[in-house]
Formats: C-alpha cells, sequence, structure tokens
C-alpha cells in the first residue's frame, strides 16, 4: 500500500506476455470501433525512433553532443488472410484507386489468456500507404494473404 491507494501486486515468477495473442481495431471516423475488421495474422512496424542532430563542441573538440530534433515513425504493417466484403477492404479501394483518404484511429492490443488486453499502442490518424496481396500460386495449397500498411502521425503507449 502507498498511501491509501493499492497497488497491484507484481510477482516477478510470471512469464512474459506472449506475441501471439492480439487484437487490432480501426475506429471510423476516429472514434467508432469497426467490429468486422479484428483479426490479423501479423502485426509489425510498431517502432519509434528519436532523431538527433550531431554538434561538435568548439575549443578542443573533446565532446560531441547529440540533440533530440524529432520522432520518426515506421509505417504500421498488418497481414491477414483475404476477407471478403470487409469494410476494411473498401476504405483500402478508395484510397489506392480514387486517392480519396478517410484518416482513423488504429488500437493494437497484445491480449492476455483470458482475452483481456494487457498493452495497447493507439495509431492517430493512420491512412493506407501500401497495399499488397499474397502471390497466386496454382502449384501451391496456400491462403491469399492481404498485406495493408499504415502511415499515420503519432502513437501512444497505453499500459493497463
Amino acid at each position: 500500500m502507498v498511501g491509501s491507494l493499492a497497488l497491484p501486486e507484481l510477482s516477478l515468477t510470471k512469464n512474459p506476455p506472449v506475441g501471439y495473442y492480439f487484437q487490432v481495431t480501426f475506429f471510423a471516423g476516429g472514434v467508432i470501433p469497426n467490429p468486422l475488421d479484428i483479426r490479423f495474422q501479423k502485426v509489425s512496424g510498431i517502432t519509434a525512433t528519436v532523431d538527433t542532430e550531431t554538434l561538435n563542441e568548439g575549443g578542443e573538440n573533446l565532446c560531441t553532443y547529440h540533440l533530440p530534433k524529432g520522432i520518426t515513425y515506421e509505417n504500421l504493417k498488418l497481414e491477414r488472410g483475404m476477407v471478403i466484403g470487409s469494410p476494411l477492404n473498401i476504405e483500402f479501394n478508395a484510397a489506392m484507386s480514387l486517392f480519396q483518404f478517410a484518416p482513423s484511429n488504429v488500437m493494437v492490443s497484445l491480449l492476455s489468456e483470458k482475452s483481456l488486453p494487457i498493452a495497447n499502442w493507439l495509431f492517430l490518424k493512420a491512412f493506407p500507404v501500401k497495399w499488397a496481396v499474397s502471390d497466386l500460386d496454382a502449384t501451391a495449397n496456400a491462403i491469399v494473404v492481404d498485406t495493408m500498411e499504415l502511415a499515420f502521425t503519432r502513437f501512444q503507449i497505453l499500459r493497463i
């Protein structure tokens, strides 16, 4: 107990979370969750990098300063088996065919064994920048995979 607040009991013996149980939620208009497009087989690109500017000290030149100047993000990449009749596909098609964009917020949630979110990443004002379909191959018995890539303004880490 700290003051009058009870802190959750942390156990150092618990295993770290696994990365195979997750959900992706698209928010239409930035606020209304799309319940149909939540299942993906792979998410990558959850990366932020602080860009720096190098400043050499004058005089003896023994010291170099690295000054932060901005943050860059990788694109968020989502992969899933092809889905027919998906609202997300309609949005991607409008962006790629008509050059019409409707940025939305996207939440990636890491889930516990009980399907409860234990970590979230909220991507703000995300919009499609790349859409790829896996090869169609008559010699392979494989699921057709859509790869969707999103750019965004920034992301926030939300821990539970």
